[in-house]
């Protein structure tokens, strides 16, 4: 389940277990409602902080990390997610439909693998090339890309260079296909394998 779907689902419970307890405390127990409210909140914010710890501990199991591995993970997430958002801010900068084109491609896959990471953290591990990597590049070189192609006199020294850019940019969209593929590795390993069953059990 979502970290944001179990922080709702645990902050209702917790709040549903608020209401109910205050009320009892009031009615059964014959507490002040002063008393009841504190009963409550202290009840509904036990039962939320207890579900939540839970929720987490079992999402760190399915995934088969530590606490400490998680919040390294996190953070370089935190950290590639902000990267996203500059690099979609400079790709759609760009007045050139063909760079256009190729920018839509490289925030694609960007995404998408970002997405299968945060989905599975345990896959950062196959996708470090790309967060330490191949992100960083794409990210600073667009930024400057678009920022030289935006200046209204382009000298030969200038187009030159926007022209290397394009083709080191071209050179990157490739890197993030082979970064996505080895991420995916292990599934496509894994339909291959099925497959090659399937074929088999057809055979008899």
């Amino acid at each position: 389940m979502k970290p944001f779907i179990q922080y709702m689902k645990w902050t209702l419970c917790g709040s549903a277990v608020f209401v109910l307890a205050g009320i009892a405390v009031f009615t059964i127990g014959h507490q002040p409602f002063l008393y009841s409210l504190l009963y409550g909140a202290a009840g509904g914010a036990a039962v939320g902080a207890a579900g939540l710890w839970n929720a987490k501990r079992l999402f760190l199991k399915k995934h088969r990390l530590t606490r400490k591995e998680y919040a390294y993970i996190k953070e370089n997430l935190e950290e590639a997610r902000d990267k996203i958002i500059r690099l979609r801010r400079a790709l759609f900068r760009s007045r050139s439909i063909q760079m256009l084109k190729q920018n839509a491609e490289i925030l694609r896959i960007t995404r998408r693998i970002y997405v299968l990471t945060k989905q599975e953290p345990k896959r950062f591990y196959q996708a470090e090339r790309f967060y330490y990597q191949t992100l960083d590049s794409v990210a600073e070189l667009t930024e400057k890309y678009v920022l030289l192609s935006s200046q209204p006199r382009k000298n030969k020294d200038l187009s030159m260079s926007l022209s290397e850019t394009r083709m080191t940019l071209a050179e990157l969209s490739r890197r993030l296909e082979e970064d996505l593929h080895e991420l995916m590795k292990e599934d496509i390993d894994d339909l291959h394998f099925e497959l090659d069953m399937a074929k088999h059990s057809l055979r008899k």
